[in-house]
């Protein structure tokens, strides 16, 4: 018995008569070479289909569809016959070395790790403009800078925030995460600066910067300030609405006037507006509201016709002018900037401004940006709240001491026993002090103290601490606290410029700088520091700050934000 190698698509070949070949061959050998040629024959088919219009993807390999898998019908008789009938061995061996040629010369055997490679130049897979500018696995690289000079090149992906990078640079340099610090974008050649939001994509702000402009790493304790204080912020003859109401505004219906969409607050109050392509400035009246910056053409009408449009908000962003009045011969100190985010070094472009003072100036800057970003800004700033709350489940202290539980004690007597009396607790605690103060005197007396003893360490042990800078000057104090916040209790410690054996406290109150000076001074032969002329002596810098970030003592307020720097 034998067998014939019936195909599928010629069905009337059923009746032709076998041929000799298969009448001599073994039936085993007979059915295993109908089976390889069968299965080459397919291969070879669909392979012939495919190299005219098949294109890489992935890896290399090719697109197996349906379409591509069906197999030519035979037109002519001696395909037929062929197809019908079993091959010879060195046939099929002849048409697996064809077969191996041509997968060598089209196709790579094993898959390809660089399709974009190897691809030709009409393959979707690398074309003119379809590659981003990153690395392959969607990382871009950002440049850090800190305020003195270096910088540190991170990889972020796309979607990374600036808080996300905020809190990175924080974990890597081991720096205090007390939500206050900020990415700035620094342009150097329009001497512009502003503080992203927390909400904003590095990525995308990095892409509408220009090769000179660099990212900062600092502090700012005022970015949401004016959700603490907001009357500070928002003085009621600049406020239209509480103009209408006759009243004084609760902070929280007057936030909430800012942050609904659906209301129309409005800012109002002179400023002075630089002219396009001229130095010259002119005083005009100007209105902000929620479509944009508008001036009045006619005294302090809110007629329409009177109206006209300084600049948009939606397309724009609000910067503070670091280069000082000089450059651009500004009638006051307090400038500021609306720069459209198409604008890269074109000076002609940007929307000069100029306030009164630095509170106007502020209350025009925090108004651009509730009217922007509204709600979100909101959002920003209750997220490290609500992180607060959660982690504070977790880490709080066994038991809670507050000040109102300590008391004064008095353990002269064989027992202890609390002092009620307050003028007695005042004076135990001055005998205390003064006891001290006679036990380190004698220690001094009896030898000269080792380097690590506390007397030789106080008059050094204040440069280790943050709030210490050295030798800057009046000028470098008022830009460090400029930069990080105009904020109350805002405060930094210098050296005297005028007195080598004092020191300065700079610290801010109500958006304004003042300086005070420490002096030393003596007593039973030890050296003592003073802010209020003797009233007041502590032994170093550190006990001093110590004591005003509880005590107002004769400051205007208590010290709470220490300007800082941090290397990176």
């Amino acid at each position: 018995m034998s067998f014939t190698n019936i195909s599928p698509h010629n069905h009337q070949h059923l009746l032709q008569p076998p041929s000799p070949l298969l009448l001599q061959d073994d039936v085993d050998l007979e059915a295993l070479v109908n089976d390889m040629n069968s299965s080459f024959e397919s291969l070879y088919t669909s392979c012939c289909v495919q190299t005219e219009s098949t294109p890489l993807l992935h890896n290399g390999q090719p697109h197996r569809s349906t379409t591509y898998q069906t197999q030519a019908q035979p037109t002519s008789p001696h395909q037929r016959l062929r197809r019908s009938q079993p091959m010879h061995i060195l046939a099929v061996r002849r048409l697996q070395e064809e077969e191996q040629q041509y997968r060598t010369s089209s196709l790579p055997a094993i898959p390809n790790p660089f399709p974009e490679l190897c691809s030709p130049a009409s393959s979707p897979t690398l074309s003119s403009g379809s590659l981003p500018q990153c690395q392959p696995s969607g990382k871009y690289i950002i440049k850090i800078f800190s305020e003195d000079g270096m910088g540190k090149v991170v990889e972020i992906p796309a979607d990374m925030t600036a808080r996300d990078l905020c809190q990175f640079l924080v974990y890597k340099n081991h720096c205090v995460d007390d939500n206050s610090w900020a990415l700035v974008e620094h342009h150097p050649a329009l001497g512009l600066e502003r503080c992203l939001e927390d909400h904003e994509l590095v990525v995308q702000v990095q892409a509408s910067m220009t090769s000179e402009s660099k990212f900062l790493f600092r502090k700012n304790y005022a970015k949401y300030e004016f959700f603490k204080n907001p009357l500070s912020f928002f003085p009621e003859q600049m406020v239209a609405w509480c103009q209408e109401t006759n009243g004084t505004i609760p902070p929280s219906q007057l936030l909430q006037n800012f942050l609904n969409s659906s209301s129309c607050p409005e800012i109002q109050g002179y400023l002075y507006v630089k002219e396009m392509s001229r130095k010259s400035w002119k005083k005009l009246y100007v209105f902000l509201r929620r479509s944009g910056l508008y001036f009045s053409t006619k005294g302090t009408s809110k007629e329409p016709r009177h109206l006209q449009l300084l600049a948009d908000l939606e397309d724009s962003n609000v910067f503070t002018v670091i280069t000082g009045r000089k450059l651009h011969n500004a009638p006051t100190d307090f400038e500021f900037c609306i720069k459209p985010n198409k604008v890269r070094n074109e000076v002609k472009e940007l929307r000069m401004l100029c306030a009164e003072d630095e509170q106007s100036r502020a209350c025009w800057m925090t108004a651009f940006r509730l009217f922007k970003y509204g709600i979100l800004l909101y959002q920003n700033y209750k997220i490290p709240q609500q992180r607060k709350t959660l982690l504070s489940h977790f880490s709080a202290p066994v038991r809670s001491v507050s000040e109102n539980s300590l008391v004064a004690m008095d353990f002269s007597g064989r027992i202890g026993r609390v002092i009620d009396n307050p003028v007695e607790a005042q004076s135990a605690a001055m005998e205390e002090g003064h006891a001290w103060r006679k036990r380190s005197q004698r220690m001094n007396i009896l030898g000269s103290p080792s380097p690590l003893h506390p007397s030789s360490l106080s008059g050094v042990i204040h440069r280790t601490q943050l709030w210490f800078h050295g030798r800057i000057s009046r000028e470098e104090s008022h830009k460090m606290i400029h930069q990080q916040g105009r904020v109350d209790g805002m405060f930094l410690l210098r050296d005297s410029q005028s007195n080598p054996k004092a020191f300065v406290l700079t610290m801010c109150h109500h958006q304004k700088i003042k300086h005070f000076q420490i002096l030393p001074c003596e007593e039973d032969g030890q050296m003592f520091l003073s802010l209020d002329d003797t009233a007041t002596k502590f032994t170093d810098l550190i006990q001093l700050v110590e004591f005003y970030m509880l005590n107002r003592g004769v400051l205007p307020c208590k010290l709470k934000h220490p300007c800082t720097t941090v290397a990176l």
